[in-house]
């Protein structure tokens, strides 16, 4: 398959839509007998056994999501993590956060949201020597927060070739590697998954990159590699699961070893998943048309880019109005992940300008992304119905990033559309603010090839990801959501003609925290 096809991610997007008939036409439902299991469980593969200690980074939130973590050039000295603060970046991103019984079982919440809460990523290391820690490659169990050895060795060289020399990956003491496990999510969502793909990995990167931001390590997230080589290296049954993404971790004083010439297959038996699995052969077409087959291939889709010319104002626009640093709330970003949901009910109670501000502020403020160039760079328009901020009038809307400011395309009273657009939920229509995520696709398609498909869809979810975490932060609530895709653009049109729908976030006061303000006060 040819990333420069772009055809396949074409034909991809538009049968995986959503629209008024196809979601009472499609004749799925859900055999929860059969519900795949949230954890990779190795048949022979025991736990290292580690006990560490997590300890709060004492970050503020809302500094750590806007704050990129230091960048190569920024940092002067090396910045290698101990096995402490590696084990506390992964389990504040994926780690399991509350648990709760029901007559089924248990459910497992997760640091970061998920589609369905069925939680299809998982993530890996590739390690050189490290403070507690001997080189190799990993995978991180999230059941335990504890790790199981791959292979044994210093293997980073064989990254720096598969991302043909990335800087971050050749000095980064450690990699994570996020793997999506297809039939994990697509038993509910069936060939969507490819997108929520996207969406998934990048609340995880939104949580992982404002830790790192934290405990002060360079971070960035790496979308050009060599599928096979990647996926070979982590022993990765392709039928099932694939690389999405790396994370370069930290940095070190010196490029590591080679790569080995040859790297034997792994061959390690895993549980299965459920009693059988549906196969949806599209999303995997999808994940093959949009791989790099060699170092030349990943160094031309690194070198692509594309910036858009800003359109001028229609409307009066109104300029963000954020919270000042003396004003946010002082919760470090490990509190705020421990907390954070996702709300079920929103309450229909407004929210200030301020928190609308200053979570668009910080959840936009740039994402270090090799596919992000020059850095600052954003693919995603964000487009709002507000239903209930004070002294915004009701209306939609669309966020003019580089000025900070958002324009009003026009004003009403939008509720009910809200809830129609998000899939005839009432969480939208519920919600203080939706913000739908619109991109021009056929541009990113046309520069980036089918690769830019993942990376504008992982962008989504980060920035969401980052949405999340800002409004958890501010004491509110939030929650990501489907939607009719082509009616999302013609709401929005004509200003979001010939984009594409790619995520949506609800924001807003959730119904429980006012249930328990009001008991509160009514017993005071």
């Amino acid at each position: 398959m040819d990333n420069r096809d772009i055809n396949t991610a074409r034909t991809y997007h538009e049968s995986t839509k959503h629209s008024f008939e196809s979601v009472r036409h499609g004749g799925h439902f859900l055999d929860w007998s059969n519900m795949p299991v949230p954890f990779k469980a190795y048949r022979n593969l025991e736990p290292l056994g580690l006990k560490v200690q997590l300890q709060p980074s004492g970050a503020a939130a809302l500094q750590a999501i806007a704050a990129q973590a230091p960048g190569l050039k920024e940092v002067e000295r090396e910045a290698i993590p101990d096995l402490r603060a590696l084990m506390q970046a992964l389990y504040f991103s994926a780690g399991i956060t509350k648990r709760k019984s029901y007559p089924g079982g248990e459910i497992y919440f997760r640091a970061a949201a998920c589609t369905g809460a069925l939680y299809e990523f998982e993530l890996y290391l590739v390690a050189g020597d490290l403070p507690s820690l001997e080189a190799g490659v990993y995978h991180w169990s999230p059941a335990e927060n504890d790790l199981r050895r791959l292979r044994t060795g210093d293997f980073r060289g064989m990254l720096v070739d598969a991302t043909a020399g990335e800087p971050a990956v050749a000095l980064a003491p450690v990699t994570v590697i996020c793997a999506g496990t297809y039939w994990r999510n697509a038993w509910k969502y069936q060939a969507r998954t490819y997108r929520h793909f996207g969406w998934d990995n990048g609340t995880i990167l939104a949580n992982l990159l404002a830790e790192a931001a934290a405990l002060g390590l360079p971070a960035s997230v790496v979308m050009g590699f060599v599928d096979e080589e990647v996926n070979r290296l982590l022993g990765l049954n392709t039928e099932r699961e694939v690389t999405f993404s790396l994370v370069p971790l930290g940095r070190g004083s010196a490029a590591p070893p080679p790569a080995p010439a040859a790297v034997p297959g792994l061959d390690l038996e895993t549980m299965p998943l459920s009693r059988h699995e549906v196969d949806y052969p599209m999303m995997r077409e999808m994940h093959g048309a949009s791989s790099l087959a060699g170092q030349e291939e990943v160094a031309a889709w690194r070198q692509a880019r594309w910036i858009r010319s800003a359109s001028a104002p229609a409307g009066e626009p109104v300029s963000l109005r954020p919270l000042e640093d003396k004003e946010v709330p002082p919760d470090t970003i490990e509190e705020v992940i421990l907390r954070r949901g996702s709300t079920r009910e929103f309450a229909r109670e407004p929210i200030s300008y301020a928190h609308l501000s200053t979570m668009l502020d910080r959840a936009t403020r740039g994402i270090p992304a090799d596919f992000l160039q020059p850095p600052g760079n954003q693919w995603n328009d964000l487009y709002l119905i507000v239903n209930a901020v004070e002294g915004l009038l009701p209306g939609a809307y669309y966020y003019r990033r580089e000025e900070r400011q958002l324009e009003l395309l026009k004003e009403g009273h939008f509720r009910d559309r809200a809830g129609y657009l998000g899939l005839e939920q009432e969480l939208p229509a519920d919600s203080s603010a939706a913000i739908f995520f619109l991109a021009d696709l056929e541009a990113i398609l046309k520069r980036y090839g089918n690769r830019g498909y993942r990376a504008v869809q992982l962008e989504a979810g980060l920035i969401g990801g980052k949405l999340y975490l800002a409004a958890y932060a501010l004491r509110l609530g939030a929650t990501g959501l489907t939607f009719y895709d082509d009616d999302v653009v013609g709401f929005f049109s004509p200003h979001a003609r010939g984009k594409s729908a790619i995520f949506l976030v609800a924001l807003g006061r959730s119904r429980r925290a006012v249930g328990r303000l009001f008991k509160l006060k009514t017993q005071g």
